[in-house]
């Protein structure tokens, strides 16, 4: 039996991190009976262990809940639960072009951040109908009256805002009554030609490559025969179905239904995220959707094993991740220090966190992570551009090249009484003011900033100074011309590429400085002297030595003839000298890692 559109809703919940958009979720799926009590637990659709063990959502889920309304009509709604936090803004991008409408949640005791910004402007370019809820109207320090005047002058919304607790269900059914009312029903024939949209891949061993697909037109049903547009390949659909969040196979899907398929796929790359599915007949008369646009990475990490023999083990678990994490660019490379290993794009350092912990914890594997690094551009006088993201390949000769460095612009919200300290962190971090908003007790600041000095700590700093109330959103908008340096750390004259780094010219003295104290203080003496030297622009901008262990070759002379003791001395002196020319100081991995954190 086929669904009629008219009944259909597809929405997604956005929200910044820890605004109750999971626990909303969870009152949605108790409110329609989606799960058995029984089988209940909060955060349900949260699917991995670290997303409980850290609180907050990682990956979006989606689930399909039947709802009777007043009028006694059945519906049936596609839930989906999106991330907060910033560094997985490519989830939600993903998720709204499986949606007409979206639940803009706010924290009534802690009013709009910044992130709640980006996403409502996100959906809002992807023409979606958007409308607000204020939610923890029941905890004693919220303030719904003027979250609301706030919303309504901030985004300027014409449409009720409605006023929840998820956490006790207050107020959940008129939600649910108003998403109806409000949101669109999903365009779509089915009896058009097949036409789906990947929303999201994942790879499993025994399955192989589970696709989460929003259908635009058209059926599909268990032994279609379909074509992944992007690959020209064909296979035969032998699974289907949707979540309640568990897994329910189907007989069919069709237009407006949001589901996943079974194809046997077991190439991990064979149904990306954003690729168009259709019936494999009539391939050539579909167009390929538009799909969602492709997030850059924004900081670059080297990744390697601590231990060599997992590689090949590394390497086919960051190809699986990849496959549903489009922001997750990577590429081999070798290292003299660490061996084998990859440069991976991340956006931003808890999205290398998340993944360097799911990778640890889920495969076992125990890894190193590098400095973080922008790209870099780099124009020569002949006109030929590159892009560089490893310090290390950065040319020397700075006469026949100018560096420019990625600019972000950052919005940061916060109370009135930390502007000012706020705005010195700027200052510091060489950031440009381009904007100044007032939003009731809140500043809406818009600065440019250097990423590469927004990727060093500039959050935590940020939260610092403010107590904790700021919030931060950025996005790289331009690439600047600027005065920067390779700083090499030499070490008895040899090079150290692990920790080389690119530099502002006016900053490299205090850097290298400190990086060489820092050195000095993590290195044992040796039988020989050890020179650091920093240098930026082939000159030596900052050093240090490590004075070799003395051992008194004469303890063992009790008296005798001065000659022997001599003797003693001149042959520890030749020694010396030949340690100091052949001598060679290898930093280990956990010195290295001492030093990149």
């Amino acid at each position: 039996m086929l669904i009629n559109t008219k009944y259909i809703r597809n929405f997604a919940i956005i929200a910044h991190i820890n605004h109750g958009k999971s626990t909303l979720a969870d009152r949605f799926i108790q409110f329609c009976g989606g799960l058995y009590k029984r089988d209940f637990k909060d955060q349900v659709l949260d699917s991995l262990d670290i997303e409980r063990k850290r609180g907050i959502t990682i990956k979006s889920q989606t689930v399909r809940l039947l709802y009777n309304n007043k009028k006694g009509n059945k519906y049936m709604i596609n839930l989906i639960d999106t991330p907060g936090h910033v560094d997985f803004i490519y989830e939600v991008s993903r998720s709204l072009y499986a949606c007409e409408g979206a639940l803009l949640i706010i924290d009534s005791s802690q009013g709009i951040e910044a992130q709640s910004l980006t996403n409502f402007y996100t959906a809002l370019k992807r023409g979606l109908k958007i409308i607000p809820v204020v939610n923890k109207i029941d905890l004693p320090q919220s303030n719904p009256k003027n979250t609301i005047e706030n919303i309504k002058k901030t985004f300027n919304i014409k449409t009720s805002v409605c006023c929840i607790s998820s956490k006790v269900g207050l107020g959940i059914k008129i939600l649910i009554e108003n998403l109806i009312k409000y949101i669109p029903s999903p365009y779509g024939n089915p009896f058009n030609v097949f036409k789906a949209l990947i929303i999201d891949s994942w790879f499993t061993k025994y399955l192989g490559v589970i696709s989460l697909i929003r259908i635009f037109d058209g059926t599909i049903k268990k032994g279609d025969k379909i074509m992944i547009k992007s690959t020209g390949r064909s296979w035969y659909i032998k699974a289907l179905g949707f979540f309640t969040p568990n897994r329910c196979l189907a007989c069919k899907l069709s237009a407006g239904e949001v589901g996943f398929i079974v194809a046997g796929i077991k190439d991990i790359q064979g149904a990306p995220s954003g690729d168009t599915i259709t019936h494999a007949k009539k391939a050539n008369n579909v167009q390929v959707l538009k799909g969602f646009k492709k997030i850059n990475s924004k900081i670059f990490y080297g990744v390697y094993p601590e231990n060599i023999k997992d590689f090949k083990q590394l390497s086919n678990v960051i190809e699986k991740l990849s496959l549903n994490d489009a922001s997750l660019n990577y590429t081999p490379e070798n290292s003299n220090y660490y061996g084998c290993g990859f440069r991976i794009g991340f956006l931003g350092k808890l999205h290398l966190e998340i993944i360097k912990e799911r990778i640890e914890r889920e495969y076992g594997i125990k890894l190193i992570t590098t400095i973080p690094t922008v790209k870099y551009k780099i124009k020569f006088k002949n006109g030929k551009i590159e892009y560089i993201y490893d310090p290390s390949k950065m040319p020397e000769n700075y006469k026949l090249f100018k560096i420019y460095e990625p600019i972000v612009l950052a919005r940061i919200i916060v109370p009135k009484e930390f502007v000012g300290k706020v705005i010195k962190e700027c200052i510091k971090n060489r950031g440009k003011q381009i904007d100044m908003v007032l939003i009731k007790n809140y500043i809406k600041l818009i600065y440019e900033l250097p990423m590469s000095e927004v990727i060093t700590n500039f959050f935590n700093r940020l939260k610092s100074v403010s107590k904790g109330y700021a919030s931060l959103d950025y996005e790289v908008s331009r690439y600047k011309k600027y005065k920067l340096v390779r700083l090499d750390i030499l070490i008895n004259n040899n090079r150290i590429e692990a920790l080389t780094r690119i530099v502002p010219f006016d900053k490299a003295y205090k850097k290298g400085q400190s990086f060489v104290d820092k050195i000095k203080n993590l290195l044992s003496k040796q039988l020989f002297d050890i020179k650091i030297n920093a240098v930026a622009y082939k000159k030596i901008i900052a050093k240090s030595k490590i004075k070799a262990l003395r051992k008194n070759v004469t303890a063992k002379c009790y008296g005798g003839d001065i000659t022997r003791k001599k003797k003693l001395i001149e042959k520890q002196k030749e020694g010396k000298k030949l340690m100091k020319k052949n001598g060679n100081i290898v930093l280990n991995k956990n010195i290295l890692c001492s030093l990149l954190n």
